[in-house]
């Protein structure tokens, strides 16, 4: 089969290479065969982004909303299809693959209309006879860098302010989802995005990023990845001091009080810790139970998780699909027994089940008896995985969530207002769900976390102008 293409200033360019993109659920079914770019190749997508930028900035924002309006329509329209192909490509439910791309598309609906709502200040100077003009500015060439677990929303959220706010855009997808991001350009170009304004190179992070990274015509880098990943990215940026937003891992703890609805509470832990296959930066992988419902919650979780249909992801009977290769299954069954070796019990789960189409399925994992300070219990592993750790009251049911070197979501169970407001205010994370999953935020509401987990401005809604922006300040002398 041809190759995939690569989109370098409005032309479609094979790669030097190409990489084989095969289903979770069935590896022998090959998806297609996608061009990796060379290093060469992501210069010429520089030298084209960085030429078409100062035209593009001063687009008029209703021609640039009208372009990002087009593209959220024919993700709309094409939702079965693509929902389809990206829970073929990535191991999602049909559910969940559709349920991503209708966010896609709301996204960039919702950016279309930001394009017309960029606003400014005027303030008053101590000086006689001076006025201050204070303005948002786009940054002007931006790298995205995106992880394979949501292969439509987060490539969405990160192209559309940018594009919206009058950047032009390097788009470099994972290795492992390329055609979910080549699915996306192909929408751009239809909707008429001009030539070098959007640019996808696919391709390997150690031979695309490095490039992004040194090249000082890329002015800012947006990454969702891995925390060693991100750290590496912060340490290169920062030699030529690239503006930079990072979004990485979590291990994010679900408190269940001993006055929670047991049913709210363990459908919040089945939701956050094993849907989407636990592949998720927000997924509840430490739930921490209080003395008086502690065993209740666990048997009630434990036939929750009994119940779940694991499965090829195109069945619409699944509820959890593959993880997604076999290096995430290898490292997943790895943890697991880290776990048991650590002195963790393995309650349910954890299975590597053999079908006869080859996929990596494992049945979810529930780990009692956990400790804190355990690696289960400190370590993103990424996969569904979760471990109840026993906490005596909320007051160390707060400090054991607390005590991770993340921040991204954390959630609480209760039925206390003083609790629930005690946790929103004191929960060291960016986000706090009470009596709700930890996974699953609006698309027109900022994400992003603390410590570890996020670096730089917020990402979504009105506060990504933060990032995709530049403030001026402007003294006028009548």
């Amino acid at each position: 089969m041809s190759p995939f293409a690569n989109l370098i200033n409005g032309a479609w360019v094979d790669g030097d290479s190409v990489s084989t993109n095969r289903n979770p659920s069935n590896p022998a079914d090959i998806i297609g065969e996608y061009s990796r770019a060379s290093a060469a190749q992501v210069t010429q997508a520089i030298t084209a982004a960085h030429a078409a930028w100062p035209a593009w900035a001063a687009t008029n924002p209703v021609e640039r909303g009208a372009i990002l309006d087009r593209v959220g329509t024919a993700l709309a329209a094409q939702a079965e299809r693509l929902g389809t192909l990206l829970s073929r490509e990535e191991g999602k439910t049909l559910v969940e693959g559709r349920a991503e791309v209708m966010r896609a598309a709301q996204i960039f609906k919702f950016f279309a209309a930001e394009t017309q709502r960029l606003t400014g200040e005027v303030v008053a100077s101590v000086r006689p006879g001076i006025e201050i003009e204070i303005t948002r500015e786009p940054v002007g060439v931006i790298g995205v860098i995106t992880p394979w677990n949501f292969p439509m929303a987060i490539p969405a959220w990160k192209i559309a302010p940018a594009l919206a706010y009058g950047n032009c855009v390097l788009f470099k997808p994972a290795d492992l989802v390329p055609a979910s991001a080549w699915e996306l350009a192909r929408l751009l170009t239809e909707a008429g995005i001009p030539a070098g304004v959007f640019n996808l190179v696919m391709g390997r992070g150690a031979v695309v990023g490095p490039t992004l990274l040194a090249d000082a015509r890329v002015n800012a880098i947006s990454f969702t990845g891995s925390t060693t990943t991100g750290a590496g990215i912060a340490a290169e940026a920062a030699k030529r001091f690239a503006k930079l937003q990072l979004e990485m891992g979590g291990k994010n703890p679900l408190v269940v009080l001993d006055d929670a609805d047991l049913d709210v509470a363990v459908e919040a832990a089945l939701q956050g810790s094993f849907y989407s296959t636990g592949q998720r930066c927000t997924a509840s992988s430490r739930l921490i139970v209080t003395e008086g419902i502690h065993d209740r919650f666990v048997k009630a979780l434990a036939a929750r998780m009994q119940s779940l249909v694991v499965g090829d992801a195109l069945d619409p009977a699944s509820q959890i699909g593959p993880v997604v290769d076999q290096a995430q299954l290898d490292q997943d069954i790895a943890y697991i027994g880290i776990g048991q070796a650590e002195g963790a019990r393995l309650h349910c789960g954890g299975l590597a089940l053999d079908r006869t189409s080859g996929g990596y399925f494992l049945t979810p994992a529930l780990f009692t008896e956990a400790h804190n300070s355990m690696r289960i219990c400190q370590e993103e592993i990424f996969g569904p995985i979760a471990a109840v750790i026993r906490a005596r009251d909320y007051d160390e049911a707060l400090s054991v969530a607390n005590s991770t070197a993340f921040g991204l979501s954390a959630g609480i169970c209760t039925t206390s207002l003083k609790h629930a407001s005690h946790f929103r205010r004191h929960a060291q994370a960016g986000m706090v769900m009470v009596n709700l999953s930890t996974a699953g935020v609006d698309f027109h509401v900022p994400f992003g976390g603390r410590k570890g987990s996020s670096f730089g401005p917020r990402e979504q809604g009105r506060y990504a102008a933060e990032f995709y922006t530049s403030v001026k300040t402007s003294y006028i002398c009548p």
